[in-house]
């Protein structure tokens, strides 16, 4: 009767708040009631029974620019009859996964790499004859997201759950390393037709996670560390040595499951090539991937000063913008104050503003449909930046689904402009199922064009965006949180604006009766300031004195060049095996690049790499099976899919249940129990319904203050921000005209602007020294999102051969308020 009635409270509420207006639009924010019943109860099935897992304990250890993570998953079974758990998770698409175990009682099972479709069948075979049995593996379809099943936990035991893998930080444009440890996997779309299964994920509010995190990490470096940041709270940072070359730090208590945890580690005198070599497995036949040391080089290429200042003035630029509704969603979940893609509009502009004179440019948007502003690309000039700024304030998060693959095809059929190299932006919050058909279309274009791509929120497919830009020779940036998209996307435009590396070459120079078998691809694509890393099998002998070097040659705007790193052959000591495993997944990733469906011998080889590394793959799996239980298990398993936190700004206004997902499910040889039990309905087990309900109504409660939070923001005309409205006012050309939203943007009246003005300088020169004086006095911190188009702007004035600079800048400066030098300027 208690859960019936608040059933009906529950309904009633939200029959009460069913429709209600905001501005001029009517929303209606109630599912049919027969729905929310069905709502009510997968909630109370899927959160209101146990969860069996119970706790997630991360240790994270970092050594220069590799990280490893350790990852304890601690079950405990409190029903009645035993149970399989199911959990899909992210995971760094970068990771070499290469642990894998699990600890029942005092018995300790550890799992071996088998293809893996023969992992799955020894799975089921276990659990059919009463064994318990643990299998990890890759998604299909992405990967970056795994699937961990723990079979045949009977009931009343616990089983600890160990996995392990490496992976390496990615440089930030800020020269901090950036480690993430997703926590959010949004379900991802799978458009109609595309190949292979979609992916389903169980998801739950994140303030009603059944699990807790802990998180650790360890930092050691052979360079000072200055300062460790996060977008979580984390207890203050601890050095280990007076060097400050070793810290600790720890995720601080309370943490909520609203967000991916990222770790940012800053380094003195970062950025430095290095060179590691690692024995080989002393168990493990020489002359094997295992058996041989591995070197890995870290490589920072420097480029002429010449060639870094002076940026290219032509190119067509193909912006490719997201506006499928999960763009509607907050930047960050703490706060509502700015959608995904209201930051992307505002990024549109600023991009729009620095494009150099006599470069192409077009922007499409898509979602479950696409559109483009212009049939094909057109010069940049005012007329069209203009025609291009008024379409792209009207964009809204409104087309629907996710589907990328259709408007790509459509870019790509779209003839190259000669000399105008073409460069492709493409801003997602990554939320794609059809990833690896996405990818090989940008590879099989590579030639033709460099792919910018940009993951926007939390829980961004990283596959997606790595993909894209390693697979389109560009780079990649993630966007999380209260971070502002601008600088990221600004220092990406600098590298679309530099030109292309070409010609490159890697040429080792090794000792006598000493080889390498190379396990990374080509290096094709080089950026200043950014890392590039070679993993090399070496096989020979040689003596802890001897030295190798390796030499990358290129072209670089017609100039050759060529960069050296020299390197001890003697093994680095206490480094694991962590070159060699990374090496392996280099080998293993670029392998499935190359791997076609009828291609079997490339299959066969990865599966042999994956097996005889410890690697895992996309066509192998961790098994391991518990053979020390005498006693098989009885009855009918109970699955029990463990839930991941989801983002509820995103998916409002929705109920709080399960959101798409489980790896595709395969055919058991053994019955499951799919359901729950029959319901006990004891006061304990009626008190936990209870407060599941008003979870539901607490969710409902959400949607709606969500509703009238992105209602108001919609309908009021919030003030501008003074930066961009400074920005939007520049003309294609570089210049600012003097005009009274010029005044109003820098907080003074046309008359004070009028009167100050030099009698000898023209309108459009003072306008212009005057929005230069305001970046350089007022703006300085966001300098890396509008220093490309001062510049531009600086280009500008240098054309009007203006001999009174001096006095203009004196006399801004006198207006505004700033101490600004002429040469701060460029002029």
């Amino acid at each position: 009767m208690l859960f019936q009635c608040s059933i009906k409270t529950l309904i009633h509420k939200q029959e009460k708040r069913k429709k209600h207006t905001l501005g001029h639009h009517l929303i209606n924010t109630t599912l049919p009631v027969n729905h929310l019943c069905q709502s009510v109860f997968l909630v109370f099935s899927s959160v209101a029974l146990s969860v069996p897992l119970k706790s997630i304990e991360v240790d994270l250890e970092v050594r220069d620019h590799v990280a490893t993570v350790a990852s304890t998953l601690q079950y405990d079974n409190k029903e009645d009859k035993p149970i399989e758990a199911v959990f899909v998770f992210p995971m760094p698409d970068e990771a070499a996964v290469c642990h894998f175990s699990a600890k029942i009682g005092q018995t300790l099972v550890v799992a071996e790499v088998k293809e893996k479709q023969k992992a799955r069948e020894e799975y089921d075979d276990a659990l059919s004859s009463g064994q318990q049995a643990f299998l990890l593996e890759e998604s299909d379809q992405t990967p970056d997201i795994f699937s961990l099943s723990v079979g045949s936990l009977p009931p009343g035991e616990s089983a600890s759950i160990r996995l392990e893998y490496v992976t390496e930080l990615a440089v930030q444009a800020d020269d901090g390393l950036r480690f993430c440890l997703p926590a959010v996997l949004n379900p991802r779309y799978q458009p109609q037709g595309s190949e292979g299964g979609s992916v389903q994920v169980t998801s739950v509010p994140a303030s009603i996670v059944p699990y807790s995190l802990s998180f650790s990490a360890r930092v050691r470096s052979p360079r000072p560390i200055s300062k460790v940041e996060s977008n979580c709270s984390l207890d203050p940072l601890e050095y280990l040595n007076p060097e400050q070359t070793q810290a600790t730090v720890k995720l601080a208590a309370g943490h909520k499951f609203d967000r991916d945890v990222e770790v940012l580690i800053y380094y003195k005198d970062s950025h430095q090539p290095s060179a590691v070599v690692e024995a080989g497995q002393p168990s493990a036949k020489s002359g094997t991937l295992m058996g041989d040391p591995v070197v890995m080089l870290s490589l920072y290429p420097e480029f002429p000063q010449d060639v870094m200042s002076s940026l290219a003035s032509h190119g067509e630029f193909v912006f490719l913008l997201d506006r499928s509704g999960s763009m509607d969603c907050p930047m960050d979940n703490m706060k509502h104050d700015v959608t995904r893609i209201a930051s992307a509009r505002d990024t549109l502009l600023l991009l729009l503003k620095s494009l150099p004179m006599g470069c192409y440019f077009n922007i499409y948007s898509f979602g479950s449909s696409y559109e483009h502003i212009f049939p094909k690309s057109v010069e940049y000039n005012q007329k069209t930046m203009e025609e291009a700024l008024k379409k792209v304030e009207k964009m809204e998060a409104d087309l629907g689904g996710t589907e990328i693959l259709q408007p790509l095809k459509h870019i790509y059929k779209q003839a190259c402009i000669p000399n105008q190299p073409r460069q492709l932006f493409v801003f997602t919050d990554g939320e794609v199922g059809n990833t690896k058909e996405v990818t090989n279309l940008v590879k099989n274009n590579s030639s033709s064009h460099r792919c910018f791509s940009f993951g926007i929120g939390q829980g961004a497919s990283s596959a997606l965006i790595n993909g894209l830009a390693k697979e389109g020779g560009g780079h990649p940036q993630f966007i999380t949180g209260s971070e502002r998209m601008q600088p990221k996307v600004m220092q990406s435009l600098r590298f679309a604006l530099q030109p292309a590396v070409a010609d490159t070459s890697v040429t080792w120079d090794l000792p006598k009766g000493v080889s390498v078998t190379v396990l990374s691809p080509p290096i094709r694509t080089i950026f200043q300031g950014q890392r590039s890393l070679l993993y090399g099998q070496l096989t020979g002998q040689s003596s802890e004195s001897d030295e190798g070097c390796v030499t990358v040659k290129y072209s670089l705007a017609g100039h050759p060049s060529e960069n050296k790193l020299r390197f001890s052959l003697k093994p680095a000591e206490d480094t694991g095996l962590t070159a060699h495993r990374l090496g392996a997944r280099t080998l293993i990733r670029s392998m499935e690049m190359e791997e076609k469906k009828q291609d079997e011998a490339v299959k066969q080889k990865i599966v042999e790499v994956s097996v005889q590394s410890g690697v895992s793959s996309s066509f192998t799996a961790f098994i391991a099976v518990n053979k020390s239980n005498d006693q098989p298990i009885q009855g009918p398993l109970l699955r029990r899919n463990i839930p991941l936190p989801m983002m509820m700004a995103c998916s409002m206004p929705m109920s709080p249940v399960l959101m798409g997902c489980s790896m595709p499910m395969r055919k058991m040889k053994m019955a499951r129990a799919a359901g729950p039990p029959a319901m006990d309905y004891s006061m304990s087990r009626m008190r936990r319904s209870l407060d599941v309900l008003e979870c539901a109504d607490e969710c409902l409660d959400m949607a709606l203050d969500y509703e009238e939070e992105d209602g108001d923001l919609k309908s009021a005309s919030r003030p501008r921000d003074p930066f961009l409205q400074v920005v939007s006012l520049q003309q294609a050309s570089g210049c600012w005209e003097l005009q009274p939203a010029l005044a109003d943007a820098l907080s003074k009246t046309s008359d004070d602007m009028e009167k100050k003005k030099p009698a000898s300088v023209n309108n459009e020169v003072w306008a212009t020294i005057l929005a230069l004086i305001w970046l350089h006095g007022f703006q300085v911190d966001a300098k890396d999102e509008w220093e490309l188009l001062a510049m531009k702007a600086v280009s500008w004035l240098r054309s009007q051969n203006v001999s009174c600079v001096p006095e203009c800048v004196d006399a801004a400066n006198a207006l505004l308020g700033c101490k600004v030098q002429k040469d701060a300027l460029g002029l």
